[in-house]
Order: C-alpha cells, then structure tokens, then sequence
C-alpha cells in the first residue's frame, strides 16, 4: 500500500561540483501518463528515480531542475515523493518523481538526475538516449492539423458471437425445462388434489376453522365464508347441483327433496347459510353460542351424507352381486 512519505527529506538545489561524490546511481524512470504507441505534443511523463533500502531519518535531497526559458521541455510539477515500507527489513522504497511535458514535436535529451543520498551524490541516467515527439498529422492540401480519427469498428466474428448465442439457447433451455417442471408439479398436485374424496377435501377445509379465535366481530367475516365455502363444494361433487354459483335460498330449494339429509341437518344447515349471509352482508355480528355450533354441524353434515353415500353403494353392491 503506498503511503505518503514520513521520513524529512531536504529539497534543495543541488551542487555537485566537489570530485569523489559522484556516483553511478543508476537508470531512471519515465512513465507516460498517457497510454499511446507513440508520443504527441502535450502528452505528459513522470520522470523521477527510485531509491532502495532506505532507513527512517536519512538525509535526501533532490535537484530544482531548471529548465530554459524557450525550451520546448517543461516540468509542469514540483517533485512529488512516494514511499512504500518493506515489512521483512523495514526499510523503505522510495519513488520521487516530476512531470513534465513538450509543446513542440522534435527529439529531446533529457537531463540526468544528481540526488544527495547518505553524503554521496548518485547520478540517474535518463532511460532513453532521446525522447522522439510526434507532431500532429497534417493534411498537406490544407495544411491544418487532422483531427484525432474516431475509432475503427470491426466486423463482429464467429467466434465472438458464438459464446453469446450458445449463453442465450443454454439460458433459453433451461428457463423451458424450468417452467415445464413448474406446471408438471403444478399438474400432478392438481391431479392429488382432484383425485382426493370430496368429504376429505371438505373435512381438512372445516378443520382449519377449529378454533375459537375465528369467533372475533372483525373474523366472523372469514370464518363464515370460509365453512359456507368449503361445504358447497362438497354439496356441488356430492350431490351434483351447482352450489358454488347459487344464492342460500336456491341452493337449500335444490337440496328440498335430497333423501340422504336428514330434516333436522337440513333446517341447521339452512339457519347456518341464512346466519352467514347476514354475518358477511349485513354486518351482523353472531353470538358465541351460534358460533360453537358451526363446525359440529358442518362436519357432521359432511360425514352423514357421506354414509348415507356408502351405505346406498354397498346396497347397490349387493343386488348387483
């Protein structure tokens, strides 16, 4: 992780005249900031030097590089430092580094960099002997600079299309083999469910309703319709009437004659549709007493028309054996 510098560093002009002072400190670095093939008029570099193994409280000082007054090189920043802290020898690496840009095209020396280090003086070679800078292209006709060209759009090939096409059939499969799954699930617990007795049906239905806490003013709402519900669908599949779409009075009109319901679950059955149409319609609010009554009656008029239903079967049965 790079980290601004915490070891004092002395910036100044250096003067490196003394002899025995000098050394080779090797090749220094130029960076573009600029990602190109080539360099144009204006691009920027980051030319400094990279120092190693460097202890805490040592002593650095760096050149104020000057540059002429119409030179086409300019250092467009003060000298930036970096330093990174090495955790095995707890020493540190040190970058510093200026930028510095051309305004003309032509091939430019650039300068050596002297740094006072530990007393000594080490010189950084520039890492190129030249810095070649590329003019705008002009058109010689008009003898105006080309503007920069839009980018080269190439023709899409096979093999960058294939993966795409193959990614959309792979998705496209199985979002299909998803959704069939999904309806054959879907299918077969329809299947179940059809396929479960009508009285079975109508029993687990009632079942969910056995508790008292249904019995709340702001529940009996649900709790009527929930138990008038789940016994016209059985009353539609056990006696064959069309109860689900019936008013109280047609359907209890239908059931007059049926042999199979006693007379008195007949009129209990009537008082319990005639006391939900007034619960869900007309806002009524039914006694606890009417309430405790509700469930016994319903399951046991699903379960006496259902053995009255096996009785007349094993009768039928037994004439036809």
């Amino acid at each position: 992780m790079k980290t601004r510098l915490i070891i004092p560093f002395l910036l100044v002009c250096l003067t490196t005249s003394a002899e025995g002072l000098r050394k080779e400190g090797g090749e220094a670095f130029l960076e573009p900031l600029q990602k190109r093939d080539s360099v144009l008029v204006a691009d920027q570099f980051r030319y400094g030097v990279e120092l190693k193994d460097v202890a805490e409280g040592t002593p650095l000082a760096l050149p104020e590089i000057q540059t002429e007054k119409d030179s086409p090189i300019e250092f467009v920043s003060d000298w930036q430092l970096d330093s990174v802290k090495v955790k095995k020898t707890g020493l540190y690496t040190i970058k510093a580094s200026r930028i510095l840009t051309t305004w003309w095209g032509g091939s430019y020396e650039l300068p050596d960099i002297p740094v006072l280090f530990n007393g000594d003086t080490l010189i950084f070679k520039a890492p190129v002997e030249h810095l070649v800078v590329n003019e705008l292209p002009v058109d010689m006709e008009t003898f105006q600079a080309n503007d920069i060209k839009p980018q080269v759009k190439f023709p899409y090939t096979f093999g960058e299309v294939f993966p795409w096409v193959l990614g959309v059939l792979l998705f496209a499969a199985l979002v299909y083999f998803l959704v069939r799954a999904l309806l054959r699930r879907r299918k077969e617990a329809g299947e179940k469910a059809d396929a479960e007795p009508a009285h079975i049906k109508a029993l687990r239905k009632l079942d969910a309703f056995r508790s008292d806490k249904f019995w709340a003013p702001e529940k009996q709402k649900t709790f009527y319709s929930g138990v008038t519900d789940a016994l016209r669908e059985y009353i539609a599949s056990r006696f064959g009437v069309g109860a689900l779409e019936m008013t109280t009075a047609e359907l209890f009109y239908a059931l007059r004659d049926a042999k199979d319901i006693p007379p008195d679950l007949y009129e209990e059955m009537k008082d319990l549709f005639e006391r939900a149409d007034f619960v869900k319609f007309a806002k009524y609010t039914a006694s606890d007493e009417d309430n405790a009554k509700v469930l016994p009656g319903a399951v046991r008029f699903v379960t006496t028309t259902y053995q009255s239903q096996l009785e007349a079967e094993e009768k039928q049965t037994e004439r036809e054996e």
